[in-house]
């Protein structure tokens, strides 16, 4: 992708002036996005979607008085009638099992794949929404059919409305009102109040997520991966005490002890190569709801793409997928990080991998991770 070319989707902006201009600072609504955008699947198949084990799914429901959330999978049955209002099918990780909604998702990827979250579609009813809310991370919203009436602005007062199943601000005041019609696409910043309302039937939007991970969330997973890869040197020192000496209060911790104890920690957390490690197989690892089916070794003359499923990243010294690293260096990390970055790899250029490098492909394409292209 060329960073600095103009693009339809961002309004005439390339991505860096996007980025420059509005990301996480101010929303920007841009009129016809994608003109002639056409749902990623039709209604039908949406909703047999919603009724497999390994899509997460929900239905929102309200009345004046009431929310009412439930998770799927959902049956036909379960599914209120097309002509009934204010209600809103909820399906996560659309681009995992529709190839249409993958290509959509990839027209983002001018935001790092580590920031990349996935894309929700949103089926409402006339009326239907999720109540005014605001989210952490950034959204790109979407109108794929139908229309949607937007309120949004800045949040004052993030007070919820108590008892409710979803997050709806009980103070919202927004500043703009705007109707979305196919094609259209409204960026919001994090922490920025919206609420959107279908406007008459078959309203469907697609909503381009982010990852923001909080410290706690990211130091959790990062040092219980650290922890499962330490290795202990085979000549490493035990803790000695030759210099102790009788105590009266043996059940006190000795001052040494403690010492040994925070020195080994703190000579363990600076290990960058091991730290680097460990961030790249956290963002790379797939939801627990995805799973893969095997395939096999690639056959000559044959390119590879990645899996619609598969989560690849590079650093300086690895590359990641799926929750695993490797060492690359040379050409091998050259081509890795090609793969990486454009999710495929031609013929030609898996036949300039060492033996090695293309005997792991072929492991990632047995497991599923990898597809002949």
């Amino acid at each position: 992708m060329d960073i600095d070319q103009a693009l339809p989707l961002l309004g005439g902006l390339s991505p860096a002036a996007f980025m420059r201009r509005y990301w996480q600072k101010k929303p920007f609504v841009i009129r016809q996005a994608v003109p002639g955008v056409v749902p990623p699947l039709p209604r039908a198949e949406l909703f047999e979607l919603a009724g497999r084990e390994d899509v997460e799914s929900r239905l929102l429901q309200q009345s004046p008085t009431t929310w009412t959330l439930r998770n799927g999978p959902f049956t036909r049955r379960q599914i209120p009638p097309l002509g009934k209002p204010g209600w809103t099918l909820l399906v996560q990780g659309l681009d995992l099992h529709v190839p249409a909604a993958h290509e959509l998702l990839s027209r983002f990827r001018f935001v790092p794949e580590a920031r990349l979250d996935d894309l929700m579609i949103s089926y409402a009813s006339d009326g239907g929404g999720v109540g005014p809310h605001l989210d952490s991370y950034d959204v790109f919203l979407l109108q794929v059919s139908g229309r949607r009436r937007w309120r949004i602005g800045p949040v004052k007062d993030a007070q919820l409305l108590p008892d409710k199943p979803v997050k709806i601000l009980a103070n919202f005041q927004p500043t703009e009102d705007l109707v979305l019609e196919p094609g259209d696409m409204l960026y919001l910043p994090p922490r920025w109040g919206h609420d959107g309302i279908a406007v008459g039937d078959d309203c469907m939007t697609c909503s381009i997520g982010f990852r923001t991970p909080t410290p706690t969330e990211t130091a959790r997973e990062v040092l219980q991966r650290m922890v499962d890869a330490l290795e202990p040197d085979t000549d490493e020192p035990h803790y000695r005490d030759p210099a102790g000496s009788a105590t009266a209060t043996p059940g006190l911790i000795p001052q040494a002890l403690q010492h040994f104890a925070q020195k080994a920690v703190i000579e363990a957390l600076n290990d960058a190569r091991s730290l680097a490690c460990a961030l790249g197989e956290t963002l790379t690892e797939p939801k627990a709801i995805v799973w893969f089916d095997g395939g096999e070794p690639l056959a000559a003359g044959q390119g590879a793409r990645l899996d619609a499923r598969s989560r690849m990243m590079y650093d300086e010294h690895h590359v990641f997928i799926n929750g695993e690293s490797f060492r690359a260096g040379g050409r091998d990390a050259r081509l890795m990080r090609q793969l990486a970055d454009a999710r495929r790899l031609s013929a030609a250029q898996l036949a300039q991998l060492s033996q090695a490098a293309r005997a792991l492909i072929d492991e990632w394409a047995c497991d599923g991770w990898v597809r002949a292209d």
